[in-house]
């Protein structure tokens, strides 16, 4: 990983990587269960999977996240190892809070989520466990190599492992990460009618894409930008 993140680094000197905005597929699911909503994720992350998945599980329970009104848009308040990775995944319990805003109004909502991460697979499921405006709020998500400099080190190869591309680039080429995300969300019934509960699926979208912005500032700068 530190190989890759010279390469990364250095390249960034010549010329400054910039992270496609996400991809977002939105669908209202009543044939799975009423009022479910399903959100399809993709984005990119310009540092190498391990790395990029660092920044995604924070294990450090480092701040990330922009200041909105004098609050950051999702504090880490607590995260405690429960479970050890027995080859299935660590088991993970957080506690974070969400700003929020409307009109002239504004607080945080407590959330004490689970976490399953697999550093083999580099996969992530996720549960949130109180149940304050939602009954449902569960997902995955995983890491994928990005093979950025192929069409520059492979020509007409199109590398199809690591392996592969390390040796068609020599080496030297730099390796960026494509994130897949699943989620799954239910409001709790007073929050699943409209007008409401389309105030409430426009936020939890923008949010979740802000927060995305925000890792991909993180991974600027580790960067060195």
């Amino acid at each position: 990983m530190k190989h890759q993140l010279k390469l990364w680094r250095d390249a960034e000197q010549k010329e400054q990587w910039n992270d496609d905005p996400p991809k977002v597929k939105v669908e209202r699911r009543n044939d799975l269960e009423w009022g479910m909503s399903t959100i399809e994720m993709q984005f990119t992350l310009g540092l190498p999977p391990q790395a990029a998945y660092d920044v995604l599980t924070n294990p450090d329970n480092q701040p990330y996240s922009r200041i909105i009104k004098g609050r950051q848009l999702l504090e880490n308040i607590s995260r405690k190892v429960v479970s050890p990775d027995t080859g299935k995944g660590q088991l993970v319990d957080t506690e974070k809070a969400v700003a929020w805003n409307f009109l002239w109004l504004s607080g945080t909502i407590p959330i004490i989520a689970n976490f399953i991460e697999n550093r083999q697979f580099l996969t992530v499921q996720y549960t949130v466990k109180n149940k304050m405006f939602i009954n449902m709020f569960e997902g995955q998500y995983k890491v994928e190599p990005l093979y950025v400099d192929s069409e520059l080190f492979c020509k007409h190869e199109k590398p199809r492992s690591t392996e592969e591309y390390e040796k068609c680039s020599r080496g030297q080429g730099r390796i960026g990460s494509k994130v897949t995300l699943d989620q799954m969300f239910k409001p709790s019934f007073l929050f699943n009618l409209p007008p409401i509960s389309w105030y409430v699926r426009r936020i939890t979208i923008k949010t979740m894409k802000t927060l995305i912005e925000d890792l991909q500032i993180t991974s600027a700068v580790m960067r060195g930008i």
